[in-house]
């Protein structure tokens, strides 16, 4: 048996579990990204958005924490429910990435193609969004 067959034998038994560590990563990362911006409007995301320009910057501020509460808990709710989850599963990982491109467009645009961005967590972020919203629970 070679080394390659050998881990395949290891990992068989954790294979279903997999998907697991990334589903419950990004959704608790992103819970508690939208938990810290409570109680809203959180002042320094209102102050960001005025200065970019953004109207309606308390509402805009108040609808991403909830929006970051939300799709990370449909991100880890959709596990639970087979097909009806699948779709629960997409849409939170949809909303994840268009979350985290507002804030790589608006929060850190001098970030765009730099070793900063491959450096951070909210290029990980979109990853992992983009690929639930792509995969679903399959």
């Amino acid at each position: 048996m070679n080394i390659s067959a050998y881990l395949d034998n290891v990992a068989k038994p954790f294979m279903n579990f997999s998907p697991w560590l990334l589903r419950l990563s990004l959704g608790t990362s992103f819970i508690l990204h939208g938990l810290g911006k409570f109680p809203m409007p959180a002042d320094g995301m209102v102050k960001l958005f005025e200065s970019k320009g953004i109207l309606f910057p308390e509402l805009t501020a108040s609808l991403v924490a909830l929006g970051e509460v939300g799709a990370g808990a449909a991100v880890i709710i959709g596990g639970f429910l087979g097909a009806t989850g699948h779709l629960v599963t997409r849409l939170g990982g949809g909303a994840v990435a268009v979350i985290m491109i507002g804030a790589l467009l608006i929060a850190h645009p001098d970030w765009l193609i730099t070793q900063k961005l491959f450096m951070s967590e909210q290029i990980f972020l979109l990853a992992l969004g983009t690929y639930f919203a792509i995969r679903g629970n399959n």
